[in-house]
């Protein structure tokens, strides 16, 4: 089959023939319609995880997909070969079997009937960014009213925040550009600043006392995050490694760290919104697997809006 893979460690990703993979206990194979792109494949492809979690090579990249059931393992249950479903390959040990292929093996803990109203691209693109927007939602636990500042707001995980923040009856202050203003007030934000200029600032004119919360999904460490927009006694919820609690501690907030769980009790609900219309899925950029390399930079670069699916033909 082909797919997007690290041949060995160090390697610069490529397209090649790779096995099949063959079904276990407890998991599901799916022919692959599409696979969700996030800055998480990265990582992997560099091998900034290989000191903490075994990696076997060669290692398919990707970790959300949707696709056609081709076979079940033992113990898999309400599941079957036909089935149209979508999931996602969690970080256990260890680190092998991606998306970005022709088939790929689904942990069954993951795997999701897909709605018929769903597009298979849309689909792909909802298991590790909803996951992590619901897990970043849940952790600053907003009450109607609230002002959450949500940092990184137009990229794939962002556009969701936004959207459940809204729907807790939160005001959102959302980071992005004039281009980016009106499709974010759309999704529910109440107030769109440039990113381009001072943050703090721009929310301190806003809210001089400071907003409730921040979500951050942008950065590298403390000192990036705009933690000066927060009011004391706030709370931060951040995707990106490398905040520490003395540093939320020093400027008088909680909070921390947020991991995503892209399992089918987190995203079967945000599947059902979606289906109803309730929760937007902006796939932006669609590709096709040759090209998958191109999507993988645009992530790196930090550019991307909204999410980046690859989608393989029959």
């Amino acid at each position: 089959m082909g797919a997007l893979h690290v041949p060995s460690a160090g390697a610069t990703p490529v397209i090649g023939d790779l096995p099949v993979p063959e079904v276990a206990p407890g998991q599901v194979l799916i022919k692959v319609k599409a696979a969700g792109l996030n800055p998480f494949d990265n990582v992997i492809a560099a091998g900034h995880m290989a000191q903490m979690v075994p990696h076997e090579y060669p290692l398919t990249l990707g970790r959300d997909a949707a696709g056609v059931v081709v076979a079940v393992g033992g113990g898999v249950e309400d599941i079957a070969p036909g089935d149209e479903v979508f999931g996602h390959v969690l970080a256990t040990p260890p680190i092998h079997a991606g998306t970005l292929a022709e088939y790929a093996l689904l942990p069954a803990s993951t795997v999701v009937i897909k709605p018929s109203e769903l597009k298979f691209a849309d689909a792909a693109a909802l298991p590790l960014a909803g996951a992590a927007a619901s897990a970043a939602v849940d952790a600053v636990n907003p009450h109607p009213g609230q002002v959450v500042l949500v940092n990184g707001a137009t990229g794939g995980v962002g556009q969701y925040v936004v959207q459940l923040l809204a729907a807790r009856g939160a005001t959102v202050v959302a980071t992005g550009t004039d281009t980016d203003a009106e499709q974010l007030l759309a999704l529910g934000a109440t107030t769109v600043i440039d990113y381009n200029g001072s943050v703090v600032d721009q929310v301190k004119a806003a809210y001089p006392d400071g907003v409730d919360a921040l979500i951050n999904l942008v950065g590298n460490g403390a000192a990036s995050l705009p933690l000066g927009a927060v009011r004391k006694g706030g709370t931060v919820a951040s995707t990106i490694m490398g905040l520490d609690t003395d540093a939320l501690e020093a400027a008088g907030l909680t909070g921390g760290t947020v991991r995503a769980h892209a399992v089918v009790e987190t995203t079967a609900p945000l599947a059902e919104q979606a289906a109803a219309g309730t929760l937007v899925i902006d796939v932006h950029t669609v590709l096709p697997l040759d090209r998958a390399a191109e999507g993988l930079a645009t992530l790196a670069a930090g550019t991307a809006r909204g999410k980046i699916v690859v989608t393989l033909e029959d």
